[in-house]
């Protein structure tokens, strides 16, 4: 899927830069050697971005398996695809990018919950079968995400995928978005790491060129992929930027600097030695769909 320029990752991560990476990409620099994303996440950026080589990492272990997933399945697309189609018409649920199966009185009671009330119980199926299995077949998984709230990955305490179904299918975005992931990493060739941000930026071999974009979980505001997050680990990640530009290596970093009134003091007060730039953002929050006005910056060393 390319929107104004823009590759969306298949994805679709809560709080990827899909809509803002055309702005931010004109603060990155013209030549970059190695891409280093130490929070890739769906991976939107690095899709939009140019470089002789890519070095990509998550603390997710599902979300980079997923990725790796799609990397092995791009150069058989067809196969991929039929998998996924068969598996989508095997437990009934829709598929709008094929044909519109949802019946209209169901359009009617429910105009905009529709897609949710008649995938539902074919969801659940599917995701209690997923639970039970191996967790060796990364197409249900995937399917689960595509269909799943807010298409998010989420698992509780005993390690069980368990979102409820979201109000969404398998639509031509879906579908245009994986054929260009599929297009694109077959160039890009990225390399797949799954650590904490520490070791993976610590093992990396820094050469002239090389650039760092950093988005991280934000201190001050609240998703699923930030509840671990502290001010102990936004003080390391502080710390490894100082130390990658004391080796002169380029980086950028996204951060939120002010929501629903607080302040991210620590991440301020360190700014003030780099370059800062405003973002144009729109956060929706993912508990209620609405946006929530906050301030986004992004960071520079160079």
């Amino acid at each position: 899927m390319k929107t104004n320029g823009i590759n969306r990752s298949p994805l679709f991560y809560v709080g990827d830069k899909y809509k803002l990476i055309k702005e931010i990409k004109t603060h990155f620099p013209t030549t970059i050697e190695k891409f280093v994303e130490p929070f890739v996440g769906g991976g939107s950026v690095f899709l939009n971005v140019g470089a002789k080589e890519f070095i990509l990492n998550d603390i997710d272990s599902y979300v980079i398996a997923l990725h790796k997933y799609l990397c092995d399945q791009s150069g058989k697309s067809e196969v991929f695809f039929d998998n996924i189609f068969n598996i989508i018409d095997e437990y009934g649920l829709s598929c709008s990018y094929h044909k519109d199966i949802v019946p209209d009185e169901l359009k009617k009671q429910y105009p905009k919950t529709y897609f949710a009330k008649f995938n539902k119980d074919a969801f659940i199926k599917l995701r209690t079968d997923y639970n039970q299995s191996d967790r060796s077949d990364f197409s249900i998984l995937y399917i689960l995400l595509i269909y799943g709230f807010n298409r998010m990955l989420r698992f509780n305490g005993n390690n069980n995928y368990n979102l409820p179904v979201g109000n969404v299918d398998f639509n031509k975005n879906v579908y245009d978005a994986l054929t260009k992931y599929f297009e694109l990493v077959k160039i890009k060739h990225p390399k797949w790491c799954n650590e904490d941000f520490r070791a993976f930026l610590n093992e990396i071999s820094w050469q002239e060129n090389d650039f760092v974009y950093l988005d991280p979980p934000y201190l001050i505001t609240f998703s699923e992929y930030n509840k671990f997050w502290n001010n102990d680990t936004e003080e390391d990640l502080l710390l490894c930027l100082d130390r990658l530009n004391d080796k002169n290596v380029k980086f950028a970093i996204s951060n939120v600097t002010h929501y629903k009134g607080k302040t991210n003091k620590t991440f301020l007060s360190w700014a003030e030695k780099y370059n800062c730039y405003p973002i144009k953002s729109n956060y929706i929050s993912y508990h209620d769909n609405t946006i929530k006005q906050f301030n986004e910056v992004l960071i520079t060393n160079y």
